[in-house]
């Protein structure tokens, strides 16, 4: 599949970009060749693993294919863009407009310069994203507790060991009551990631470190990852809870497993044995990877769930589309019933399209609030 629509992309830069271009025929095939190679990336990135989610190439030669790839994936919706108004002039004037070359320069010049940008903005340490988020019948003992979420780290040949280790300092200087993770920690197997997951062992707050898995997880050995990060004193919340106290105040955190899980030989997620044995009256923050079933969380009574996997739709207006396939939920906070759903950007991405415009990567800090 990844192949067919790459290789779409590829031809329609290659039949209404390059082909009309008044270049030698020489520079026409070269171009087209290296545009070629970049299309098929994941069809590479599986030669090098045996998945398209896990390339293992030097990282500079995986900066490259993104920038190459993105340039492909924009040029051909700029000409695509291009095409639609020369056949909305040609209703008009009956016929089709040559297009000046120098129009196919401007072109091909945004999207390189574009992909080069969010790639750029894709693999650097996040920002800060400091929110706010009011909790009915939270006890005032947890009003000011702050919470990080990280999710979709994607930790990669793309996000290495020296980013992983940034991430972690930066998260630790948050001093936060909680740290959480919901989901896609890694893209690759556990042997090719061990040193590259290492610094989470670093991660600190108060109250633990508490985790869920994510689709990506199901793509390699779920389980070995999951007995490693707990073996790195993360605490995995599938289909289960923890209380949270502070002297007789109590917050409940839940997690469930992703969605792909049961059908990948694990337990499915099960909202309802998550919360079994929660103390009544007591507010519940979910963890789970996928936005979608929201409104049945919100049912079960829910107070908040943490949620990440859409990685805010990548590039501003995509992200609309992603929206759809989630239900309506691709970025920021929404309101679902009584229950509030906070869906983050992502600490990272998958390294098959590391692309970010206008929808950049987030540090999550979230400082809870009692509702008044």
């Amino acid at each position: 599949m990844f192949k067919v629509v790459t290789g779409l992309l590829w031809l329609i830069v290659l039949v209404r970009f390059i082909l009309p271009m008044p270049w030698p025929w020489t520079l026409k095939v070269l171009l087209g060749l290296v545009l070629l190679i970049a299309s098929q990336y994941h069809f590479f990135s599986r030669l090098s693993s045996g998945s398209v989610f896990a390339p293992e190439f030097p990282r500079p030669l995986v900066i490259a294919f993104n920038v190459l790839f993105g340039a492909i994936f924009l040029l051909a919706v700029f000409q695509l863009a291009l095409d639609a108004g020369s056949l909305v002039v040609m209703v008009f004037t009956g016929n089709f407009p040559a297009v000046a070359p120098e129009l196919r320069y401007a072109a091909g010049l945004a999207a390189l310069a574009l992909a080069s940008f969010g790639v750029n903005r894709a693999i650097m340490v996040p920002p800060l994203k400091d929110i706010e988020i009011a909790i009915p019948g939270l006890d005032p003992a947890f009003d000011g507790y702050k919470l990080v979420q990280l999710t979709d780290l994607h930790i990669s040949r793309l996000f290495p060991a020296a980013w992983t280790e940034a991430m972690v300092a930066k998260t630790n200087a948050l001093d936060a009551d909680l740290v959480v993770i919901t989901g896609d920690f890694i893209d690759g197997s556990l042997e090719h990631r061990r040193a590259d997951v290492e610094p989470l062992r670093e991660l600190s707050a108060r109250d633990g470190i508490y985790a869920i898995s994510g689709n990506h997880e199901y793509f390699f050995d779920a389980g070995a990852f999951m007995e490693h990060f707990e073996a790195m004193d993360m605490r995995l919340l599938a289909n289960s809870h923890a209380v949270i106290e502070r002297g007789a105040a109590r917050l409940v955190v839940a997690g469930v497993p992703d969605r792909s899980a049961g059908h990948n030989g694990y337990a499915a997620p099960d909202l309802a044995a998550a919360l079994d044995g929660a103390p009544d009256a007591t507010p519940v923050i979910l963890l789970d990877h996928q936005p979608m079933q929201a409104r049945k969380a919100a049912e079960a009574g829910v107070a908040l769930q943490l949620s990440g996997h859409t990685h805010g739709g990548m590039i501003r207006g995509m992200d609309r589309l992603l929206a759809r396939a989630n239900n309506g939920f691709v970025s920021g906070l929404y309101q679902v019933g009584s229950m509030q759903l906070y869906v983050s950007n992502g600490t990272a991405l998958w390294p098959g399209f590391a692309l970010r415009l206008g929808r950049p990567a987030e540090l999550t800090r979230i400082t809870l609030r009692k509702k008044t």
